[in-house]
């Protein structure tokens, strides 16, 4: 199959527009916490950029399906546009069940350049979902909530890793229909080299703002500061690799996956085991 043909096409917008899952967020099996986890969760600093990252996500993605000219292309982006926007609601949920406190914000506006925002905010969800899984299953192994917790969000996770799989393609195909498909390579690594810096500027920001709001932009920026875990490096992209490779196992083989992060990940990892290993420090004998 051609990337960029009507093949793939057909296929990176039937298969997603047919594997969309119906449930509400009031619906859900939402657990009873102990004030001990209660206290953990209400401490997590990402709530309030989550809350309103999705929404505009979903406000954005609407804007921008209408402004498509092929319908095929248009229904899956819209459809994507009502997940986002779910995603919103779910977390709002959340925040209202677990009286979770947030300072009132306005919804940010939709961008007026509507495409670049919803490109660099597709690059950006790839990055924080890669991420995100090896969090996701770090914290579920270390016990950090009940396990129905990890229950209903795990099929989130799912969603995020569709919305990286229908991202790349589209991409792609758009690339490839405008004469560009050269550029690839080139187009991704640029883009997530932004997402990369955009976080870490935020990651400085959270240092420089003590005292104020630390919602930051992207899970990633903020989501392994609030998971106080004894976790090397080298367990944690292992896990990311393993975790974002699981996920992606589900989807036909002809479809385009995110490569970059996984390629770079990997590079790391091979460069950190080749580091020489800290000696750990023999325990005292209590006699």
């Amino acid at each position: 199959m051609r990337i960029g043909s009507e093949e793939h096409k057909q296929l990176f917008c039937q298969s997603f527009l047919d594997s969309h899952r119906l449930y509400e967020p009031a619906e859900m099996n939402w657990p009873q916490l102990d004030s001990t986890t209660l206290e953990r969760l209400r401490s997590i600093p990402f709530w309030e950029e989550a809350l309103y990252t999705e929404r505009k996500a979903g406000a954005m993605l609407k804007a921008y399906a209408e402004t498509v000219e092929d319908p095929l292309i248009r229904e899956a982006i819209a459809l994507q546009g009502r997940e986002e926007a779910r995603h919103g609601r779910l977390i709002q949920y959340l925040i209202n069940h677990y009286g979770i406190e947030l300072p009132p914000k306005p919804d940010r506006p939709v961008p007026a350049n509507i495409e670049p925002a919803f490109i660099k905010f597709g690059y950006g969800e790839c990055f924080d979902s890669f991420f995100a899984f090896g969090l996701f299953e770090i914290a579920r192994q270390a016990g950090l909530m009940p396990e129905v917790f990890f229950t209903i969000f795990d099929p989130i996770l799912d969603e995020e890793a569709r919305h990286m799989v229908f991202f790349i393609n589209w991409i792609n195909y758009r690339l490839e229909a405008r004469g560009t498909g050269a550029l690839r390579g080139i187009n991704a690594f640029s883009q997530y080299v932004g997402a990369l810096q955009r976080r870490l500027d935020n990651l400085q920001g959270m240092g420089q703002k003590k005292g104020k709001s630390q919602n930051k932009k992207g899970f990633t920026a903020t989501g392994a500061k609030s998971l106080t875990l004894d976790l090397s490096l080298e367990k944690f992209l292992t896990t990311c690799l393993e975790e974002n490779a699981k996920r992606m196992s589900v989807y036909d083989e002809r479809l385009l996956k995110p490569e970059f992060l996984p390629i770079m990940t990997g590079v790391a990892l091979n460069v950190i085991r080749l580091l020489p290993k800290r000696k750990s420090r023999p325990v005292a004998d209590p006699a």
